[in-house]
């Protein structure tokens, strides 16, 4: 058995927890626990020890199980961004994360990403040992997060820092969108035979209840029109040139889409 396992938890409508467990050390972290019973309930049923939680972001469903999970575990550390910690979005904050931190857990280094876009205090979490990649609603499968608070620029430039991770990199993201996304990514790159044989695949998962999480980051680089904005069928479609233009325009499609 690895000594680090991830196990998906899904909640709400279409979001994933995820519980990380170190089997050496039997403890174990959550990552954007919007709720916390289905943790709770987890945690109990594998043995565990929680000791943290990792937040991404500061949406209501990524941190709203902190406080019930602080209140069973005292001790509990919460890790989020400094951006968010100097507005205070973070409930039970401890740990104020800026771009470029490590700690460690299982035994790895975990890297943090500064990503805004999606919200402007936007961190993820990467573990380059066993390549795991937390990205929260930065990174979908196909597609990538709602400029809620941030700028095109911006969300670009996140997305450029992920998109430069390894390929065998495994993503973690927050929502169950791919299918969507997918459906979504043919509009505007039609010609792509990735993007159509993954459409397949997906299909097949989600008709049999399976998630799609985790993503493969270099599945992701052929067939998410996010990354993809300087691919000449992406600026094709949108009659833009430059990466930002390219994301920007493709952005809006979605939106109205």
């Amino acid at each position: 058995m690895e000594r680090l396992a991830v196990h998906l938890i899904p909640v709400l409508r279409d979001n994933y927890i995820f519980l990380l467990v170190d089997h050496q050390e039997r403890k174990a972290v959550v990552v954007d626990p919007a709720q916390a019973q289905p943790v709770l309930e987890q945690v109990e049923s594998l043995g565990v020890e929680l000791t943290a939680i990792w937040n991404t972001h500061h949406c209501w469903d990524h941190v709203g199980g902190n406080q019930a999970l602080k209140e069973r575990y005292p001790q509990l550390k919460i890790y989020a961004s400094q951006a968010d910690g100097e507005r205070k979005r973070i409930p039970g904050q401890t740990e104020y994360l800026k771009h470029g931190d490590t700690f460690s857990f299982a035994g790895e280094e975990v890297q943090v990403f500064f990503v805004p876009g999606h919200t402007l205090g936007h961190i993820a979490y990467w573990l380059p040992q066993s390549s795991h990649l937390f990205a929260g609603d930065t990174l979908f499968g196909a597609g990538c997060g709602r400029l809620h608070e941030g700028t095109p620029a911006q969300m670009q430039a996140s997305l450029n820092q992920l998109r430069s991770l390894p390929d065998e990199t495994l993503v973690w993201c927050a929502h169950e969108y791919t299918l969507s996304n997918l459906r979504f990514a043919l509009t505007v790159d039609p010609n792509n035979p990735d993007l159509k044989e993954r459409l397949k695949e997906v299909e097949v998962l989600r008709a049999q209840g399976k998630p799609s999480v985790p993503l493969r980051l270099g599945e992701e680089k052929r067939t998410n029109p996010f990354l993809r904005y300087d691919q000449p069928a992406l600026q094709k479609t949108t009659g833009a040139f430059d990466p930002v233009n390219v994301f920007a325009k493709v952005r809006s499609l979605k939106d109205r889409w």
